[in-house]
């Protein structure tokens, strides 16, 4: 009989080093789909920028103008309707309605001050989209796409926050299926407006008639 030590002895490793190549093989895998989780969710701009709520310099409550009080977006983001960008309301507009309203209020004082010294108010910006990417808001608002579809019920908060993430993969989803977010042109800025008509079809519908065909290709968004 052979002893078990000389049967050992015939071997360079040990028994155990058999499953190395499987440990090893796991900690690669687990690694890279750690890698792949964390660049998937931590730092996409789901987890990143959906739910950003600045402090402004002066509180301002859309929900009560916009919602409380109805005023239409287009009183105070002017070239929503003309121009790539939606604006942001100059000191002069706020002072239309506080020369009168809540004219004591102390942040009223500060418009009526920065109105006075022609000083801009330094408003935080809540949406923003990179440099590197043009979107027009004019382009969406005049085919029907509603500002609830990128702001949410932007007349029922407080303060502002972000809700969608303005990322490539979902402004390409509501390209690829434009159906789901067209609605009537005179209902745009009409955040609590529901169809009477199954949504579905009145999409279709309004797709075909506005001829929209949003275009995929890179220069699109990047020029």
């Amino acid at each position: 009989m052979t002893d078990n030590n000389t049967e050992k002895s015939r071997y360079i490793f040990p028994e155990w080093s058999n499953y190395v190549p499987m440990i090893v093989v796991g900690l690669i895998g687990g690694g890279l789909m750690t890698i792949i989780f964390v660049f998937w969710f931590w730092l996409s701009p789901k987890h990143t920028d959906v739910g950003y709520e600045p402090e402004q310099p002066i509180p301002y409550s859309h929900r009560l103008h916009a919602g409380e009080l109805g005023i239409d977006c287009r009183y105070c983001h002017t070239q929503v309707e003309t121009g790539a960008h939606a604006t942001i309301p100059p000191v002069e507009t706020c002072m239309n309605c506080h020369k009168i309203v809540k004219k004591d209020s102390p942040h009223i004082i500060k418009l009526r001050e920065a109105f006075a010294t022609d000083t801009p108010i330094e408003w935080v910006k809540v949406h923003n989209t990179p440099d590197y990417a043009y979107f027009d808001h004019s382009r969406h608002v005049n085919s029907g796409v509603s500002c609830l579809e990128c702001h949410g019920r932007i007349d029922q908060m407080e303060v502002v926050r972000q809700v969608e993430p303005l990322s490539m993969s979902w402004c390409l989803d509501c390209h690829r299926d434009p159906a789901k977010h067209i609605r009537p042109k005179d209902k745009v800025t009409d955040l609590s407006w529901k169809p009477s008509e199954d949504p579905e079809e009145m999409g279709k519908r309004l797709v075909e008639l506005y001829h929209i065909n949003p275009r995929e290709d890179c220069s699109t968004c990047h020029r």
